[in-house]
């Protein structure tokens, strides 16, 4: 399947830029139309306010996401104005407890969600919402860009972290265009006695299924030789310099919908590569 309906989703200004450098020729590359949500985020949660609130104090704190809003509307309009692929543009202000619920809404019609870094400092706390509504409610794969990276439209080395999961395995389907325009694609497993394969040879089901598809495959086999195995991850991903990871997004908790669990979550806090999740 390609990507031909692609959405981002833009909550501060200054995302706006680095987000649209790889939604942009990402689009371009497929033939795919881009959507740009432009959100405005009242996350002063009037809602909640001691009763004594004024209607004065509520209607600042919308103004201000209403300008937010429009600012990030208008530079996205600036810079998508000098593109040429398929574009669309919708600004909309939300409290942080609506935030998920629209994201979702629109992720479950697109068949890609392109997403700046949701940790890292100076980030809302909106933005793993995003990411999280995108995934869990929404349905949607995601791409989570890292910092000076740009989403490579024909990757030279993509790593897929593979654990058997079901996770694993959503993601790997779903990101199999770019597996399949990949010049490697490399299978990493950590500490497979730990998975409950009955194969004596980890990862050998998976190469093969994706070699029908005219992926070059490799496999690594990796110890646990770190704390955590996002920690394992992360120093393959830079040993064998890959320009994509892939791997399954896991929630650990029910109270916002799902959580990012553990794994997902310190993969995307230190993160140097762009990565894709599904689940």
């Amino acid at each position: 399947m390609a990507y031909k309906s692609i959405l981002t989703v833009l909550t501060d200004p200054k995302d706006v830029a680095k987000v649209l450098d790889a939604a942009v020729p990402f689009a371009a590359a497929c033939g795919g139309h881009l959507d740009v949500l432009c959100l405005g985020v009242d996350r002063t949660q009037t809602g909640y306010y001691f009763a004594g609130a004024t209607a004065l104090m509520h209607d600042e704190t919308i103004a201000h996401a209403q300008a937010e809003a429009t600012e990030i509307e208008a530079a996205v309009r600036l810079q998508l104005q000098r593109s040429d692929i398929s574009w669309g543009v919708d600004a909309m202000v939300a409290q942080s407890a609506s935030v998920a619920g629209l994201v979702a809404r629109r992720a479950r019609f697109a068949d890609l969600v392109i997403l700046p870094k949701p940790y890292g400092e100076g980030q809302y706390a909106d933005a793993p919402v995003v990411v999280e509504a995108a995934m869990f409610q929404g349905n949607a794969p995601a791409i989570v860009l890292a910092e000076g990276r740009p989403v490579p439209l024909k990757p030279k080395r993509v790593a897929v972290a593979w654990n058997e999961s079901a996770e694993a395995m959503v993601s790997i389907r779903r990101a199999l265009p770019i597996l399949q325009a990949a010049d490697e694609v490399n299978i990493c497993i950590v500490a497979p006695e730990r998975h409950s394969s009955e194969s004596s040879d980890p990862g050998a089901e998976l190469s093969r299924m994706l070699s029908r598809h005219g992926v070059s495959v490799e496999v690594s086999i990796l110890a646990q030789t770190l704390p955590r195995v996002s920690e394992v991850i992360a120093r393959h991903v830079a040993d064998i310099d890959a320009d994509l990871l892939v791997m399954g997004a896991y929630g650990h908790s029910r109270f916002r919908e799902a959580i990012l669990g553990g794994a997902t979550r310190n993969m995307l806090e230190h993160a140097k590569v762009p990565v894709f999740m599904a689940h």
